[in-house]
């Protein structure tokens, strides 16, 4: 092999090995830092529509390790109100749902509207209230959260698969970036306990 010969060769080496330094990076960063989704149901309506793109703020928690649900470090957990994206607990498909119960609230669910410790849950987003399976008064032990969706009547939630896995949860959902064009319009608002209706 000439010198010539090597040195493309060494080039083309370099270049290879730059290309798949990028890939892992993008590829770990999406794992364990940021990432974004496409909504694929309208569990989530009105808040989210079905096709809506939105980012997913994966350091919420914590930080994992890359491509694994195990976190190397915890900052927080998600609180009431937050729509996070996690894994489903009966065939681990990415779902988005709001939390409504957080480690040691009494929750009960009737006709899609959330009761917390007795009181109604005031939700500061749309909701569809309506049928849908109610769930008895449950007490969220430590390191599980009951989520929801708002599209009450029309969502595979908590009500049917039970209470979820903290450490289950990918991360917080913080914008719709697109919906029919760009956008960028804030997830999460905070919800609180209201009358006892």
């Amino acid at each position: 092999m000439s010198e010539i010969d090597k040195a493309q060769w060494t080039r083309r080496l370099k270049s290879a090995g730059s290309l798949l330094a990028l890939v892992v990076t993008i590829t770990s960063a999406r794992s364990s830092l940021a990432d974004h989704y496409t909504v694929p149901t309208g569990s989530m309506e009105p808040t989210i529509q079905v096709g809506d793109r939105i980012l997913v703020n994966k350091l919420a928690f914590g930080f994992r390790i890359p491509f694994s649900m195990t976190y190397l470090s915890s900052f927080s957990t998600p609180e009431r109100g937050e729509v996070v994206v996690l894994r489903s607990p009966v065939d681990e498909r990415t779902l988005v749902k709001r939390v409504v119960g957080v480690p040691g609230d009494r929750v009960e669910v009737r006709d899609g509207r959330v009761f917390v410790d007795g009181r109604f849950l005031e939700e500061s987003h749309d909701v569809v209230y309506g049928p849908g399976r109610d769930l008895g008064p449950t007490i969220i032990p430590e390191g599980k959260l009951l989520v929801l969706g708002d599209n009450r009547p029309n969502s595979l939630d908590g009500r049917y698969f039970g209470l979820v896995d903290q450490e289950d949860v990918y991360g917080r959902a913080e914008r719709i970036y697109f919906s029919d064009g760009f956008t960028w319009e804030r997830l999460s608002p905070v919800t609180h306990r209201g009358s006892t209706r």
